[in-house]
């Protein structure tokens, strides 16, 4: 750590005037009382005594005040070795104040993220035990019962087993999503990016969930027939897994008997935006800030009674955020809602 002192002298110049002028003052005294009086002797004297002052002064305040900033300095340095360690030790006590404020707001806010994230650690562990724990109790209930005396009834057996297996697969739907989460949120999204028609992307969307939509009586329909293929620069896979977690919420929280329609509109600088828009329940506003955070359920029962692992917005959100593009929402609780994203248009 260097030394660096403040360019002006003001304390300095100051106490050194006034012991310049006392000094000189009782000297011209003496002078004129005891002896002949010498301007060019008094002003010699003056000059000496001042340049002496001066020096001595400046020397012993800036080593007594940098004596004491460097103990702060070092006290301060042990909690953080990495922000003041590196900067040199400056007795400018409007820049030590400035210094010392700026270390005091960035602890301020690293203690304030720090409790963020514990807070999220712990809603985190929450969640995720507590949806671990239905599909586990689930196929432990199955499996104890046929181990209880029903694996003799052949019906029953077939049942159970049946039952459990579908508990087995919530759970690897679940594992995958944490997995992916977690990947996504470390920036180990790998990102395989080509050329593709998206409306085909959406019509084999629709083809894979027709039969989700079915049991809900509910039409998945783009909102008018596009002759042409309009291309995208983007990650084909990735975007097929967009699309199908915003068609499936659509279905998941859609009325008997519903639409969800898809739109592709044009946007300005070679972009397009994909709406996928649904007159299912809705989502009231307060709830609105909140859909992509990690379980997030708007009704939770309802949500889980429905399955999934509640982290299908927020891997959506992930995805289209690492395509450097924009996803949005609006909803009018009670007459549907619409996400949209944008991509890359391909000429």
């Amino acid at each position: 750590m260097g030394l660096t002192f403040k360019k002006t002298y003001t304390f300095a110049v100051v106490s050194t005037f006034y012991i310049t002028l006392f000094s000189t003052s009782l000297v011209a005294l003496l002078l004129l009382f005891f002896a002949k009086f010498s301007l060019p002797f008094c002003a010699i004297f003056a000059i000496g005594i001042a340049f002496f002052s001066f020096f001595v002064i400046q020397y012993r305040v800036e080593h007594f005040i940098y004596r004491r900033v460097k103990k702060i300095y070092d006290d301060v340095s042990l909690l953080d070795s990495t922000t003041l360690r590196t900067q040199s030790i400056t007795t400018d006590m409007a820049t030590l104040t400035r210094e010392v404020k700026k270390f005091a707001t960035d602890k301020k806010i690293e203690i304030e993220n720090l409790k963020v994230r514990e807070e999220y650690r712990r809603e985190f562990m929450g969640n995720v035990s507590h949806e671990l724990k239905t599909p586990l109790f689930t196929v432990q209930g199955y499996l104890s019962t046929l181990l209880d005396g029903a694996m003799k009834n052949k019906e029953l057996r077939k049942k159970y087993i049946e039952r459990a297996e579908k508990g087995v697969e919530r759970l690897i739907y679940i594992v995958e999503d944490l997995d992916m989460i977690s990947k996504l949120e470390m920036g180990e999204l790998n990102l395989e990016y080509s050329q593709f028609n998206i409306v085909e992307l959406i019509q084999n969307v629709f083809d894979l969930l027709e039969m989700s939509a079915d049991k809900k009586n509910i039409i998945l329909m783009l909102d008018r027939k596009y002759n042409k293929p309009i291309y995208v620069n983007a990650d084909k896979e990735k975007i097929q897994q967009v699309v199908t977690n915003l068609v499936m919420n659509s279905i998941k929280y859609g009325k008997e008997n519903g639409t969800t329609e898809v739109s592709i509109e044009d946007l300005v600088n070679n972009k397009i935006i994909v709406r996928i828009r649904d007159n299912g329940e809705g989502i009231e506003k307060h709830y609105i800030p909140r859909l992509f955070e990690r379980f997030f359920r708007v009704d939770k029962s309802g949500a889980r009674s429905e399955g999934g692992s509640g982290l299908g917005l927020s891997i959506v959100k992930h995805i289209i955020e690492g395509h450097d593009e924009k996803i949005y929402v609006e909803s009018e609780y009670g007459i549907g809602s619409e996400f949209s994203f944008t991509l890359e248009k391909f000429e």
